[in-house]
């Protein structure tokens, strides 16, 4: 199972080999041998699924320790443009964005440790995104940050005017001012 490194230690980008024929095809979107094969082991524990409308912008969220959560994000239906920030403090990435296109027609998936922030725009007329963590949510360890922090400068390819953010994603901090209390690991 192909993984490809980013440059953001930790963070990858999972191509599943696919098999195709006339009847459709067919993928292991996980397996916990090959995964630690590459050195990715862990035991995921719950899968959230969201489905969402064009111009739907969620994030930027993370759980602080201990309840902090490593992902594994696909996207079931459409496309969406996945971003994760590294906020590892002392990381040689530190408030590094790194964003890249999931469909249901690429099948790529991102593999997002703990100690990066996460979000995803919605691209298509309508997205399902699934992911898998490895922790369970806590809700009094929720971090986050505002998705249009200028410090980030991120392009979540949806004009301003067609954004749809909730409210609670609206009154995140910034990056400078968010809760975070992870550091770098070599």
């Amino acid at each position: 199972m192909p993984f490809i490194k980013t440059g953001l230690p930790g963070l990858l980008v999972f191509e599943p080999v696919v098999y195709g024929d006339s009847r459709g095809h067919f993928f292991e979107s996980y397996n916990e041998k090959s995964f630690a094969a590459e050195g990715v082991g862990m035991r995921f524990v719950q899968d959230n699924q969201s489905a969402s409308t064009y111009g739907v912008i969620r994030g930027l969220h993370y759980q602080l320790p201990p309840y902090a959560q490593t992902k594994l994000v696909r996207a079931l239906s459409g496309t969406i443009l996945d971003v994760a920030v590294d906020i590892r403090k002392g990381s040689p990435s530190y408030g590094t964005v790194f964003s890249i296109e999931l469909s249901a027609e690429n099948k790529k998936q991102l593999f997002i440790p703990k100690g990066f922030a996460h979000g995803f725009s919605v691209l298509s007329k309508t997205a399902e995104v699934m992911y898998k963590c490895d922790a369970f949510y806590n809700k009094e360890s929720e971090g986050g940050i505002i998705y249009n922090d200028t410090a980030l400068n991120i392009d979540w390819r949806i004009p301003a005017g067609d954004a749809i953010v909730s409210e609670k994603d609206l009154a995140l901090p910034s990056i400078a001012n968010c809760k975070n209390s992870f550091v770098f690991e070599k």
